[in-house]
């Protein structure tokens, strides 16, 4: 039920809504992300062998609802940490009230026989988790806990923790959401006074209309902007007069208000609010009754996992990038798609409203000083009784170009941002538009010449199955990439030649590792150059979904026709525009062919003192999947 028209009390709300979540670690420096339900920031102290840690200790603050507060914790520590050491640190309430609500919750984080969160620090990772794609509904296990198991064993055994988390893309679905994930996110908003907002050029005037509305569950495409149809091929398509301008599948339950993003985000990264809320069906139409239980057992299913991907996340350094799904699917795939959805005010809103959520979420932790002036922004426009010059705010999301980032680690790791600089069609506004533009690629270029080795982390695989880009491309010919969401590097000339160049050029690193995910099912390649005595060594290691997966049926017989028609040999390798590369797959374990379709968390493994690398998809089930790279390579 609801809790309109009632008070609530901070003292009926956990302390610690969301988090803590361990992001950005450096020699001597940790960033800690966490979300309470009082202004009173916590501090933050590190120990070490029982010995507390001198430095600096800071914190910034955004209040995001009248009972919730992101805080970003710093700690600048004057000497390194000593590598792969565990680091412990605690959150330090001023009242000491407070401080024992705290410890009492602080409990169900930590591990047997540990008495403090921690972390560890490595110039040299060995040990990289990476994953993308966690749909909360989809009817599978999450498997994001395996990060969980993977720390309870290692602390058992006192053996050594996986040393980082990479989160690669749709951490959220803010344009596929079930409706009784709906039901919850509006609790959140009631139970924490998450803020509204008044909405321009939409059906309701207010995002608080949104629970009540007879259109608020399951039928919110009719609350989405829609433009004017312009041919008979779309009048045909979409009706007499108009079509919708977001192109999602499956916005039924489309998140709208900034509020609703900001509670998913909190939903989904912790339990902690999921005890005190109750889903029911009140203003869910009968039709869609079937559904929304199907629905209920899965977020059910969601939920109790929840506690072990909490735990996980408050020991291990964790980074993120976006990917559509985090903002809406198809999100700036061609020049077209742009145009209508930016040039209109309740889509533009939508579209600001998830990277608010985005920044606040996800990249305020990844590089806090690159993203610094838009934090200062946020605090002083997210204030007590909302957020002031929305629109003026957005505006500043929108033209940021600074959400990618790297990790100085060695090898050093390079997050692309495949969604904000894209490089469009000139000849045609409904080609898809590249993932980089030429500027950005140049930026990527220059920042690894020169490197002996080099981790990077695209949303979108580099080297895609082939068949599927060429059934992309036929669509692409005919006007209708969005049909088949025909994002991947191949599908921009421009973009395509570049990125290949760049792994041609005489001075890229000799071993290059490619991480990636989006689309739902696992694979390794093993690429070389053609021609070439001294081609660098390259691994894409593609793992997705974490709790998605591609229709079985399908995989498999898309999986067979590639490996029938793109065999080593075939001449149709000629045709595509990776012809001057050698691409091997490493063949799974388990399952069939060269694609590995389930709920995974992608495992890697690098030998510093050797070019050999190790790649695993760890299932939901704890069991493994191996990629073995081909003799003789």
């Amino acid at each position: 039920m609801y809790l309109e028209g009632l008070v609530i009390s901070t003292q009926q709300l956990p302390l610690v809504i969301a988090g803590p979540i361990v992001r950005k670690v450096t020699e001597n420096s940790c960033y800690i992300w966490v979300c309470t339900s009082i202004a009173d920031a916590p501090n933050l102290s590190l120990t070490h062998d029982k010995t507390t840690i001198n430095g600096q200790a800071q914190v910034e603050s955004i209040q995001v609802g009248k009972h919730a507060y992101i805080h970003l914790l710093h700690f600048k520590s004057n000497t390194h940490f000593e590598d792969r050491k565990r680091i412990g640190y605690a959150l330090q309430f001023n009242d000491s009230s407070e401080q024992t609500r705290w410890d009492n919750e602080q409990e169900a984080l930590l591990y047997n026989n540990q008495t403090l969160l921690s972390f560890h620090y490595t110039q040299t990772p060995q040990t990289i988790l990476h994953g993308s794609c966690r749909k909360p509904h989809f009817h599978g296990d999450d498997a994001l806990t395996q990060v969980d198991v993977l720390h309870e064993t290692a602390f058992s055994k006192q053996t050594l923790c996986p040393d980082l988390l990479l989160m690669t893309g749709d951490q959220i679905y803010a344009d596929d959401v079930a409706g009784p994930m709906l039901k919850a996110i509006h609790h959140t908003i009631e139970q924490l006074g998450l803020f509204h907002e008044s909405l321009e050029g939409a059906v309701v005037s207010n995002t608080d209309e949104l629970a009540t509305h007879p259109h608020g569950f399951y039928e919110r495409e009719q609350l989405l902007p829609q433009i004017a149809t312009n041919t008979a091929l779309s009048s045909l398509f979409f009706g007499a007069k108009k079509k919708p301008v977001f192109t999602s599948v499956n916005a039924q339950n489309h998140l709208i208000g900034s509020a609703e993003i900001i509670a998913m985000y909190l939903l989904v990264w912790s339990d902690a609010l999921w005890p005190n809320i109750t889903i029911d069906s009140e203003h869910v139409g009968e039709k869609y009754s079937a559904s929304f239980d199907k629905e209920k057992h899965a977020i059910e299913g969601f939920v109790n996992a929840l506690p072990r991907v909490r735990r996980a996340l408050a020991h291990i350094p964790t980074y993120m990038i976006f990917d559509d799904h985090d903002v809406t699917d198809d999100w700036n795939l061609t020049r077209g798609w742009e145009q209508e959805v930016y040039g209109n005010p309740l889509s533009k809103r939508m579209i600001g409203n998830a990277l608010i959520g985005y920044l606040l979420c996800q990249g305020w932790g990844n590089a806090p000083e690159k993203v610094s002036p838009l934090i200062k922004s946020a605090m002083e426009k997210m204030r007590g009784n909302g957020i002031e010059k929305h629109d003026d705010f957005i505006d500043e999301l929108l033209e940021f170009d600074e959400w990618h980032y790297r990790l100085d680690t060695t090898p050093p790791i390079e997050v692309l941002d495949t969604r904000t600089q894209r490089w469009r069609s000139e000849s045609s506004m409904n080609k898809p538009s590249g993932l980089m533009d030429w500027e950005a690629l140049c930026d990527f270029q220059h920042s690894i010449i020169g490197k002996e080795a080099v981790i990077v982390v695209s949303a979108a695989p580099i080297y895609g199955v082939k068949v599927i880009e060429a059934i992309q491309k036929v669509f692409t010919f005919f006007g209708k990439a969005l049909t088949v969401d025909a994002e991947n590097w191949m599908a921009h000339k421009g973009t395509a030649n570049v990125i290949l160049n760049i792994f041609r050029h005489y001075k890229t690193p000799p071993e290059f590792i490619i991480l990636s995910g989006d689309v739902h099912y696992s694979f390794v390649y093993d690429v070389r150059l053609r021609f070439r005595r001294n081609s660098p060594h390259i691994t894409q290691f593609t793992c997705s979904g974490l709790k998605n997966a591609f229709p079985d049926g399908l995989i498999k017989w898309l999986d067979r026709l590639n490996r029938i028609l793109y065999r080593t040999k075939s001449p149709l390798n000629l045709f595509t525009k990776r012809r001057n590369m050698s691409v091997k797959p490493r063949h799974p374990s388990m399952g069939y062919g060269e694609l590995f379709n389930g709920s995974a968390l992608g495992v890697l493994k690098i030998s510093h003192k050797s070019t050999q690398v190790e790649c695993k998809a760890l299932l939901s089930n704890g069991k493994e999947v191996e990629f073995p790279p081909i003799e003789n390579d």
